[in-house]
């Protein structure tokens, strides 16, 4: 039997959020009343789909009419997310808005971090 070396192995470092990223897609949320702000053509709602993709430190928020071709920027978005797990509570929390409704907008840059 032979013994292993502990001594070579390297701590694997924390992703960049320069070169990491992610996304996420909630499909078939019904919008509360008010649906969510978008910038280019106001407050939509109904079935919507919300996708949010992490890259360069920030979560970026978009939403559609669920099966449609279109997405529409979520208002106030992208949103400063320092890691992936920040990005999800975002994206999350933008899930929640929707189903609230009253013109939901991107949640602030401080959630979940």
């Amino acid at each position: 039997m032979t013994e292993h070396d502990q001594t070579d192995r390297q701590a694997r470092p924390p992703a960049d959020p320069r070169t990491a990223w992610a996304t996420w897609t909630t499909q078939s949320i019904i919008s509360g009343p008010g649906g969510v702000t978008t910038t280019e053509v106001g407050p939509i709602s109904g079935d919507l789909t919300v996708h949010t993709t992490w890259v360069d430190g920030e979560a970026r928020l978009t939403v559609q009419y669920t099966g449609a071709l279109d997405w529409y920027t979520v208002s106030g978005s992208p949103v400063a997310a320092a890691d992936e797990a920040t990005a999800r509570a975002v994206h999350q929390a933008m899930v929640n808005g929707v189903k609230a409704g009253h013109g939901a907008v991107a949640p602030p840059a401080a959630l979940g971090g």
